[in-house]
């Protein structure tokens, strides 16, 4: 265990091999009590004496050597196991009937006409460990606070509906609507946790697997961040992830575990459930995972605690003195136990104690049946109970369980242990009957063999039930459960934004740094200024965020216990166990996972945060984008910034930084409103609109709309002007508005243009009334999504009804008095834009940057795209000759005239700007 200052050790677990040696007469004497031990007693009497100093020296806190691998045996020996103060045959009860009611779900899921599928095999290993939880471990939020947060592993969820039947949560319309959301609302469960279609039952969304493991070490860590800055008192509330050993192949399962044991999170624990089988096999047939996984996360620093075998081996294991039982099981490969599993006790008998004589004397008073009866410790409860307990009372490291169980346990021969367990989801009339009988329940034949299999409630008032209950008000209330308990919070008023407003004058600043400025004035805020949590990926000076760090300061829960090499400039790094920004390093997954956390603590722990996630280029939505997703599924609220945005404007940086699709990528995320903003004063009113929808609540929504926001700012300097008299608000936030008129010219056009593009377009209108005496106005479409998001809306509704008035969508409303031909153009492939052709009311042509990108000036690059000014100016005269108002002659003169097909010939453009 590590406390404090150690908690963080430099080198863990050294030897001082440089220190001399100032007694060698007892270091000798040392050396000699070690070869005797050997000789006299033998080599695994010496190995045990060695293994009880090591832990007696770290009981001492004497630095010693960690050891990656013990042997195949629970961590915790059975004279060391806490009294179990539950009553395990009132448990046992309880979970037979939750074992039965989650098969039988999903096995009355596949009844004729509906065939909606399930997964049985995995709560059925699962489900003692599960049980132990709810019974003696999860707390729950009566309390008003924040309780644990559980997350449970995906394909368990038909064992949380069984229970949450027991306890009159859900009745048997509801089970009879698993997976059948919308044809059996408000009937129908979702499949998995989703909080998004069950948001008072689920909070955490982990059916995604990976996304499970790294979502719990971040929430542990928001836990810490939340308390130390004063925010919410989480000290109460601990963290639990169940996952799978297979699961545990994921990157994001395993690739972020340093940050729980470098920030000593002992509020989290991962429970790993190792029944040895992945989807379609085992997860290391030649191998052994727990072995591996307890190299690992000992590797990392946690806290390691193996629940391998349940109370009946323990006689064996007791009178193992030469070790050769330990020995089989430590070379015993999984693939064999899996076997074992399926197997016969003589075959057991026979093949795992058989070749050896010692080994077979061992067995020999008992029967084939009790040998096929020495179980796993995962559905062992008072074994379970030893492990979670010491799991909850350790100090300064995260804990793992790695507990064994068997997949499928109890379902009878035709599931356990079975390679095709998972995707086996019906039960025979033999399977039901011998399933009832292993659970001891009074269900008869006749229930059985007609019609579907009945659901199992021993009654309101019985012994288990009730138990149930005073287990759980005992706890703190039910678990899972959703709340949310936060208040509006109280918003800037329009002066906050006015500095932004104003624009930049003859300062040219990127729209990155125009929302870096806005971002200072909000968190100045007596009121809401304190639940901004900054986070990045180590590059908060790329985007001109380091001036955050004397004010904000990085969190770090040790502080900074060092002199920083630039502590004498106004902008040094500065680290603090109350600081706001979370600096994840170079972790876009970190990051999200941080975002995520923080973004739905207003119904974790009834305290709103305001997280703005900062990332560069594409290294988010196209990185990250199945935790975007989780995003949306866990409800989770808060600002992303996808700067340096665009395929063209990052100059320099080549192929894999040049992102013209994450505006795409974010239009496929129903929870995400995304915007390309061009100007300063139109970030202000987005995020002044975000601050309202998603923390001011109204009588629609009175704790805020589920949403998030996306905003793609660049790094290219600007011009910014000020907001005009009468600026068109709903436009900017609806998704368009017109910024300039044309003046000169008589031929009427229409330019659209987001982001960074608005400057070219800007630019066309000029040289086309110059050169070609075209009037064109120029619109900024700040979000191209929004208003396809919004046209579909509308057709949905005339679609369905035909007898009303039919709506008309607000792109082609505002568009409507426009003349001429519609060109649209950004620095996003041409699919961005298209969204919208359908609805515009005139010929409507895009431009954009398809392909991959490239490194070179932003000049080049845009003319190689043909989406720059001059480019621009030919696409409108096309499409006037298209349309029959110029000749067509005038097109490669114009084109001959700008030297489009040059790319050298186009000026380079601004330079610079990181940020």
């Amino acid at each position: 265990m590590a406390s404090g200052s150690d908690r963080n050790p430099i080198i863990i677990g050294g030897l001082p091999s440089q220190v001399p040696d100032f007694d060698p007469e007892e270091t000798q004497e040392w050396l000699d009590s070690l070869d005797a031990a050997v000789d006299e007693r033998g080599r695994e009497r010496a190995r045990y004496l060695m293994l009880r100093l090591i832990e007696r020296a770290r009981e001492r806190r004497v630095a010693v050597p960690e050891m990656r691998s013990t042997d195949y045996v629970n961590t915790i020996p059975t004279r060391a196991e806490p009294f179990f103060p539950g009553n395990e045959e009132i448990e046992r009860k309880v979970l037979n009937a939750t074992r039965w009611n989650a098969a039988v779900m999903v096995s009355r899921a596949q009844r004729p006409g509906i065939g909606v599928g399930g997964h049985i095999a995995t709560f059925a290993s699962s489900a003692s460990l599960y049980d132990v939880g709810f019974n003696h471990f999860f707390r729950g939020k009566d309390d008003g606070r924040g309780g644990d947060q559980v997350f449970f592993q995906g394909h368990a969820s038909p064992g949380i509906y069984a229970r949450a039947f027991l306890l009159d949560r859900l009745g048997e319309a509801q089970l009879d609507g698993f997976r059948q959301e919308k044809s059996k609302y408000p009937d129908g469960l979702s499949s998995y946790p989703h909080p998004r279609s069950m948001p008072d039952f689920w909070e955490f969304p982990t059916v995604s697997m990976g996304l499970g493991p790294i979502g719990a070490i971040y929430q542990a860590r928001m836990n810490r961040y939340m308390h130390a800055r004063g925010i919410a008192d989480t000290s109460a509330s601990h963290v639990w992830a169940f996952l799978g050993d297979g699961e545990m192949d994921e990157p994001e399962s395993l690739g972020q575990l340093s940050i729980a044991a470098r920030e000593g999170l002992d509020n989290l624990t991962f429970v790993v459930n190792c029944n040895l089988q992945r989807l379609d096999g085992p997860v290391r047939g030649n191998g052994k995972i727990i072995q591996e996984l307890e190299s690992v996360f000992r590797g990392a620093g946690w806290n390691v605690i193996k629940l391998v075998w349940d109370r009946t081996w323990d006689p064996l294991l007791a009178q193992d003195r030469d070790g050769l039982l330990v020995n089989r099981m430590n070379t015993t490969p999984d693939g064999q136990f899996q076997t074992y599993a399926t197997e016969s006790g003589a075959y057991i008998r026979d093949h795992f104690f058989g070749d050896d004589q010692r080994l077979r004397a061992m067995v020999e008073h008992m029967t084939d049946d009790q040998i096929l009866h020495l179980g796993r410790g995962g559905h062992d409860h008072r074994k379970i109970y030893a492990a979670f307990k010491a799991a909850t009372e350790h100090r300064g490291q995260p804990t793992v369980i790695l507990a064994k169980t068997v997949k499928g346990w109890t379902l009878g021969p035709n599931f356990e242990g079975r390679n095709a367990t998972h995707q086996m989801k019906k039960l025979t009339v033999a399977d039901l009957k011998g399933f009832r009988d292993r659970l001891h329940l009074p269900i008869s034949d006749r229930e059985l063999e007609s019609g579907l299999p009945p659901y199992y409630h021993p009654g309101r008032d019985s012994e288990e039930i009730q138990y149930m209950h005073d287990r759980r008000k005992g706890l703190g209330g039910y678990v899972p459960t959703r709340v949310v308990r936060s208040q509006p919070l109280p918003l800037p008023d329009d002066k906050t934004y006015a500095t932004v407003k104003k624009g930049t004058g003859q300062q040219s600043i990127a729209t990155t740094m125009a929302f870096v400025r806005l971002l200072k004035d909000l968190m100045r805020d007596k009121e809401i200024g304190k639940r901004f949590v900054l986070i990045a990926p180590d590059e908060y000076r790329t985007f001109g965020m380091d001036s955050f760090f004397p004010s904000a300061k990085i969190y770090n829960p040790l502080g900074q216990q060092y002199e920083s090499v630039d502590r004498d400039l106004l902008l040094a790094y500065k680290e603090s166990p109350t600081g706001q920004m979370l600096h994840d390093g170079i972790s876009e997954a970190g990051c999200t996972a941080s975002l995520i956390a923080a973004g739905s603590a207003y119904a974790t722990h009834g305290e709103p945060l305001i997280p703005v996630y900062v990332f560069y280029s594409m290294f988010g939505f196209q990185r990250t984008g199945d935790q975007f997703w989780q995003m949306a599924d866990q409800l989770s609220r808060g600002f992303v910034l996808g700067a340096t945005a665009g395929r063209t404007t990052l100059t320099g940086e080549g192929l894999q930084h040049a992102d013209g699709h994450s505006q795409l990528l974010a239009s496929t995320n129903p929870g995400c409103v995304a915007y390309d903003p061009a100007y300063a004063y139109e970030i202000a009113h987005i995020v002044q609109d975000g601050l309202r929808r998603m923390y001011g609540g109204d009588a629609e929504h009175p704790h805020g709309e589920d949403v998030f926001y996306y905003l793609t700012v660049y790094n290219e300097p600007i011009q910014h002007p000020a907001e005009p008299a009468g600026v068109d608000v709903e436009g900017i936030l609806k998704g368009i508005h017109r910024i300039s008129p044309g003046t000169e010219g008589t031929v009427p056009a229409q330019i659209m243009a987001s982001g960074v593009a608005v400057p070219w377009a800007i630019e066309a209108q000029r040289i086309l009334a110059a050169d070609w005496n075209v009037k064109a106005d120029v619109w900024s479409a700040t979000s191209w999504n929004e208003l396809r998001r919004e046209a579909v809306a509308c057709e949905e509704h005339n679609l369905l009804h035909p007898e009303e008035e039919q709506r008309t969508p607000y792109v082609t409303r505002k568009l409507g008095g426009a003349e001429g031909p519609f060109v649209a153009v950004s620095d996003w492939m041409r699919s961005v834009p298209d969204q919208i052709a359908r609805w515009v009311p005139g010929t409507y042509q895009s431009l954009g940057a398809d392909g991959f990108g490239f490194a070179d000036t932003r000049g080049a690059a845009r003319r190689f795209f043909h989406i720059d000014a001059q480019s621009i100016v030919v696409a409108v005269l096309t499409e006037l000759a298209r349309e029959g108002r110029l000749d067509r002659s005038v097109l490669k003169q114009a084109i001959d005239r700008y030297q489009l097909l040059d790319v050298t010939a186009a000026h380079p453009g601004a330079a610079g700007g990181d940020a």
